[in-house]
């Protein structure tokens, strides 16, 4: 499967001038962390065939189908939110000035357009809740009606603690081209890695010629564990476990909205866009608080798989069996419940925030060691 073309790379200055000078006179629009990546991703082309933030009608398609209004896949509309006096500024100018917290230009939108939404039915759609208690819709709420549409030029790459590790996806296909890499799976995480984890991404890599491992480092809750001691622990695992020249390491600079269904498909999306061919779908991929079904995501994205041109591999949940003495799933072992460990993500976090062990059946101990060590530098990110 040939990987296509994506959109255009970062439109990143080249004239001496800053950011600042080339949005002079243009009224300011103010991004949280969340909206700045979803600048830079629109920007490089990780979001392709979207240039920028959604019209009206791509929002109100991608609100009731799935796919943006030309029918194209896609779980969430990549809309920008603003204040009422910021949406009737810029639509009057036709342009503004994207403006971090910290008071910098990263951007610019041009050809823009004002709309709004219905907060609480929108994010029920998108969510499958209006639940304030899950945290994407708390978010979501939290950014009141108004949304801008409009192409995205980005002037200066948002700050990351990661950013060194953040590969384009234009970077991506030429490294894994120059692997000879025809097929390409990607695994998305924002969580430590595991040896569950191992076992899915090995049998992958029986199928394909290459991993994406394609860690999220951007907005979390603060409850997940710092991405700097997410970072740490894959380069543990890859540096002992597995062949350099068949895994790629790359931060994935997006934010987590906790949208289940639909951000897995927001995420094959992406990851096409990167050049993959394959992507692991989790049970409960981009979930939280048991909102979802536990297999929600993996039937919405096999669902538009064609049209996506990605083939999910769609794998149960992994475990360490006591009696085989192996990583297993419920189709490879026939051993009861009682003889395998699995810890849940809050278990594990639990655990590493208390200084407790991990067991080595579930984690790798050089994995343990690397976290235990991340977690205890003040400046684990």
């Amino acid at each position: 499967m040939e990987p296509r073309e994506t959109g255009p790379v970062a439109s990143l200055p080249v004239a001496d001038d800053p950011p600042e000078a080339l949005v002079a006179g243009l009224p300011a629009v103010r991004l949280g962390a969340a909206a700045l990546s979803d600048v830079e991703l629109l920007a490089v082309g990780a979001y392709f065939p979207l240039r920028g933030f959604v019209s009206a009608v791509d929002h109100a398609a991608v609100v009731e189908t799935a796919c943006l209004a030309d029918g194209s896949p896609f779980g969430l509309p990549i809309a920008l939110a603003a204040s009422p006096a910021e949406a009737s500024a810029a639509s009057r100018r036709g342009a503004c000035a994207l403006v971090g917290q910290d008071g910098r230009v990263y951007g610019r939108l041009d050809e823009v357009e004002a709309y709004t939404i219905a907060p609480a039915p929108t994010a029920a759609a998108l969510y499958g809740t209006a639940d304030p208690a899950h945290p994407g819709v708390a978010r979501f709420l939290s950014q009141g009606p108004v949304r801008l549409s409009g192409r995205v030029t980005l002037l200066r790459r948002p700050p990351l603690p990661q950013r060194r590790h953040v590969l384009d996806p234009a970077e991506v296909r030429r490294l894994a081209g120059e692997r000879g890499w025809r097929t390409v799976v990607a695994f998305q995480t924002r969580n430590p890695v595991h040896r569950a984890h191992e076992y899915i991404q090995k049998v992958a890599l029986e199928l394909v010629d290459g991993l994406l491992l394609h860690p999220l480092v951007g907005e979390t809750r603060e409850e997940d564990l710092p991405d700097g001691a997410r970072m740490r622990a894959y380069r543990a695992l890859l540096d002992h476990y597995y062949p350099p020249d068949r895994v790629l390491l790359a931060a994935y600079p997006a934010a987590m909205r906790y949208a289940g269904p639909r951000e897995a498909l927001l995420h094959a999306r992406a990851r096409r866009n990167y050049g993959c061919t394959h992507f692991i779908v989790g049970r409960d991929h981009a979930g939280v608080g048991g909102y979802y079904a536990p297999d929600a995501a993996q039937r919405l994205v096999a669902a538009h798989a064609d049209r996506l041109g990605i083939t999910v591999l769609a794998f149960s949940p992994a475990f360490y069996c006591r009696r085989c003495g192996q990583m297993a799933t419920e189709r490879t072992c026939p051993h009861p419940t009682g003889d395998h460990l699995a810890l849940s993500g809050t278990e594990v976090r639990r655990r590493l925030r208390a200084g407790e062990a991990l067991p080595p059946e579930f984690t790798r101990p050089e994995v343990a060691a690397a976290l235990a060590d991340a977690l205890a530098a003040p400046a684990s990110r």
